[in-house]
């Protein structure tokens, strides 16, 4: 499978500004390429790739309109144009019903807050002796390398992000070296906002909350912002302090989602989730919560990295009542308030924490092996029927003296019990 890489980069002032002209160039190539597709004539096919390519890039070349594309390598313009096609293609999958609906490729700004570029292996972009990152008309740029490639990269993209900061992302090819051994235990995962997640063993993990942690800061941030003038150096250098601010609230859920996504994958053979409607609860008053925890982007790292290390992923529907089924009996007792947290089964008398009961059905669901031991039940109080709760009890029958073998007793004849 392939795998993506990131690793910071610092290029020097003049490397910075030959990275400015290679996104500007690429971006100019999309937005001309993306002009010529809906300039066509009603009723007519898009133009094909490499027409596009021949007019906007190499004949663009020798206008004085574009000359200054020749500043740049080749490769960024050609992959700009694979771009857009990858655009379109998700537009019309979408509308087909074949992914998720997604807009129609836009017209691209240079006020944009992220930059890209990307080069193949035919731009002959190469890693120096010294760890450097060789790229065509930009330079030697220094690397923070924090760990080695698994194998030799094919494509390398360089990005510079709303905080100011490039990063170079290598596409790497990984093979089944990296299976791990076979493990017994199956968890299933309930994920939540009081806990962010819930195991069917009973384990807990607190939620970190990082943007509500870093709401003072932001908002301190984003009120110095405000109070600058429009167009001014000192507005920028502002929007850049609140930038650098929410980019180090998401780096560090980052790294929270991939510590525990790794962890779960390397102690348990098979992991179940249950795919929640995000788009839905962020509609709703808790949607800072909602986006604060970042579940989507945790169920991908668990998806990913159980394919990577022959591990078990399976997800259910979201329909499936685990929050009202008793993971004891399997009696659905129905839907109950947020705020009911334990709740005891009218059924057998289980008395269950909601969330690792939930969890265990989710596990349960996706037909792991899985027993309601680690959902904390424990025997309750039954309640007695109604024939049983009472203190007289019933007059005995005819029937019942005969089999006594007390005699004397005439039809009619009232019976009288001693106290």
């Amino acid at each position: 499978m392939q795998l993506r890489y990131g690793f910071r980069l610092y290029p020097s002032a003049g490397q910075r500004m030959a990275l400015a002209r290679a996104f500007g160039c690429a971006r100019v190539v999309y937005n001309d390429a993306l002009r010529a597709r809906e300039a066509r004539s009603e009723g007519m096919p898009f133009p094909k790739t490499g027409d596009l390519s021949k007019l906007l890039i190499t004949e663009a070349k020798n206008t004085p309109e574009r000359v200054w594309l020749g500043e740049v390598s080749a490769v960024i313009l050609q992959q700009s144009l694979r771009d857009l096609d990858a655009a379109y293609k998700n537009f019309f999958d979408g509308l087909r019903g074949k992914r998720p609906r997604m807009g129609a490729p836009r017209i691209k700004s240079n006020r944009d807050n992220r930059q890209a570029v990307r080069f193949t292996a035919n731009a002959r972009w190469s890693l120096t002796p010294g760890g450097r990152l060789r790229l065509p008309k930009i330079g030697d740029l220094k690397v923070k390398w924090s760990r080695a490639l698994p194998s030799t990269p094919s494509t390398v993209t360089v990005v510079k992000d709303a905080a100011g900061r490039y990063f170079a992302s290598f596409v790497v090819e990984t093979d089944a070296s990296e299976v791990l051994p076979e493990t017994r235990p199956e968890v299933g995962i309930d994920l939540g906002l009081g806990h962010f997640a819930v195991l069917s063993d009973g384990t807990k993990i607190d939620s970190p909350r990082f943007l509500r942690r870093a709401e003072k800061r932001l908002k301190k941030a984003q009120r110095d912002l405000s109070r600058k003038v429009r167009g001014s150096s000192n507005r920028n250098k502002a929007r850049v302090k609140v930038a650098r601010a929410h980019a180090r609230v998401a780096d560090a859920r980052r790294e929270f989602h991939h510590q525990l996504s790794t962890r779960l994958i390397r102690e348990n053979q098979a992991v179940a989730v249950e795919d929640l409607a995000v788009k839905g609860l962020a509609r709703t008053r808790l949607a800072k919560s909602v986006h604060d925890a970042g579940w989507s982007a945790f169920v991908t790292m668990l998806e990913y990295k159980a394919a990577r290390y022959g591990r078990t992923f399976v997800r259910i529907g979201r329909f499936e009542p685990t929050s009202q089924v008793c993971s004891a009996c399997g009696v659905q007792d129905g839907p109950k308030p947020l705020g009911v947290r334990v709740w005891t089964c009218g059924a057998c008398g289980a008395v269950l924490d909601r969330d690792i009961n939930a969890a265990v059905n989710v596990a349960k669901a996706a037909g792991l092996a899985v027993s309601a031991c680690g959902a904390q039940v424990r025997p309750g109080f039954v309640p007695a029927p109604r024939s049983e709760a009472g203190t007289h009890p019933k007059r005995p029958t005819r029937l019942v003296w005969e089999q006594a073998g007390i005699p004397g007793l005439q039809a009619g004849e009232d019976v009288k019990v001693a106290p």
